[in-house]
């Protein structure tokens, strides 16, 4: 590796570290005689499969040149950074290289849009193209669907890619507007639609044949900045509600801004709060995993999340009449809705009660977490801890052991 690349390396991985859209969940791809890699091994910037393997991906720009000017953007033409591009054949060796060396499993390819946007997409694609015909690459590549490309470039894409992003980035059109009046929403809905279409179309098409071609196997994903602008979690909840249900996305991303400048087109809002960032992704497990609603969790009423209980527990203590809940009768849906019980010890407790009735003292055993779930569980008799008729006394006591855990983790 030349000292002009490694320069051009620790520009580009550090623009990067701002598009968190990089988990490499959701492909499989394997290997080939001859070929190199695959996407399904053990695992630069460390991802997590959907079973919980970690991997590693080399995560770069191609360039952080960019035509825009987008306010919350460290890579915007008038921001006064270093500059550098890599060529598509420095990305390719260093993939490759990276991969021999057993630094990396995958690629995560970005961009700033230099010149225009198919000029941009195509040169993503040839590095894709790249690493699979020439080098048989068959680790796991995610790229950046860049919004105004043409379709043809985003089909040859989806043949050589596992995932692509389409990033909204900015939660409203209105907003965006403010802070990227040259960008609109329809530039990222059109390559979403696209990719929608064309990925239901190659999975009906496997289904008749096992040699039809992977497309997009890892599906689509986007990523949302948080604090940037001014909408609340219920606004952004609500958008990636609809790309759930309308786009079919795999993943919504949630990114705190970071203040990049003193840009007056950003309100003076601050760093948005890591914990902000990490209560919108507990919020959308709920939405895709545990059968929650966005209008369960937030309304008009309750905009925003709150920081100092999880969005799980928040609702239990909104809707006291729904708890207790029962172990020996209530389904699987309604025991999901415990506070402390996840998937895995939800789906241990449904087993467990076909050899017989549980009682509450067996519950530490299946791995639930008892501190949270005691207050919200009954097993046909009397509830042992719940506190139905005051719940804010069941918050009180909850948020003084979570104070006495917070000071031991400091002094720890």
């Amino acid at each position: 590796m030349t000292e002009r690349v490694l320069e051009k390396l620790s520009i580009l991985s550090d623009a990067a570290k701002y598009d968190v859209s990089c988990a490499s969940s959701g492909s499989v791809r394997k290997n080939t005689p001859g070929g190199m890699g695959n996407a399904t091994g053990m695992g630069i910037c460390h991802s997590y499969t959907a079973d919980g393997r970690c991997v590693s991906l080399l995560k770069i720009l191609l360039t952080n040149h960019c035509i825009y000017d987008c306010a919350y953007c460290v890579s915007r033409k008038s921001n006064d950074v270093k500059r550098a591009a890599f060529t598509v054949q420095e990305v390719v060796d260093l993939t490759v290289e990276f991969y021999r060396r057993n630094y990396i499993e995958g690629l995560f390819l970005s961009s700033g849009i230099f010149r225009d946007a198919d000029y941009t997409m195509e040169r993503l694609v040839r590095i894709a193209r790249d690493l699979r015909q020439i080098h048989r690459f068959n680790g796991y590549i995610h790229l950046k669907a860049i919004p105004g490309a043409s379709e043809e470039l985003l089909h040859e894409a989806g043949m050589y890619a596992d995932r692509l992003s389409v990033n909204l980035e900015i939660p409203s059109e209105m907003s965006l507007k403010k802070v990227a009046p040259e960008k609109n929403y329809a530039s990222v809905y059109k390559p979403m639609n696209y990719l929608k279409e064309s990925i239901t179309e190659y999975k009906a098409e496997k289904k008749v044949s096992k040699k039809a071609p992977l497309f997009v196997p890892g599906g689509q994903s986007t990523q949302l900045v948080v604090g940037a602008t001014e909408e609340n979690d219920f606004q952004i909840m609500k958008l990636a509600g609809n790309l759930y249900d309308e786009q079919k996305l795999r993943r919504v991303y949630y990114s705190g801004y970071v203040p990049v400048s003193n840009d007056p087109r950003v309100p003076a809002l601050g760093s948005a709060p890591l914990i902000r960032e990490n209560r919108l992704y507990q919020a959308d497990w709920l939405l895709r995993f545990y059968g929650f609603t966005v209008d369960e969790l937030l309304s008009e009423d309750y905009p925003d999340l709150d920081l100092d209980l999880d969005p799980k527990m928040r609702y239990a203590l909104r809707h006291p009449g729904e708890f207790p809940v029962d172990i020996n009768r209530d389904p699987y849906s309604r025991i999901l809705r415990v506070p402390g019980i996840g998937v895995k010890s939800a789906k241990k407790i449904i087993r467990a009660r076909k050899f017989g009735k549980i009682r509450m003292e067996q519950l530490r055993k299946l791995g639930i977490a008892w501190n949270r779930a005691q207050y919200f569980l009954t097993d046909g008799g009397v509830p042992a801890r719940l506190l139905e008729k005051d719940p804010a006394l069941v918050e009180g006591r909850f948020l003084s052991l979570k104070g006495r855990t917070d000071q031991l983790k400091l002094f720890a």
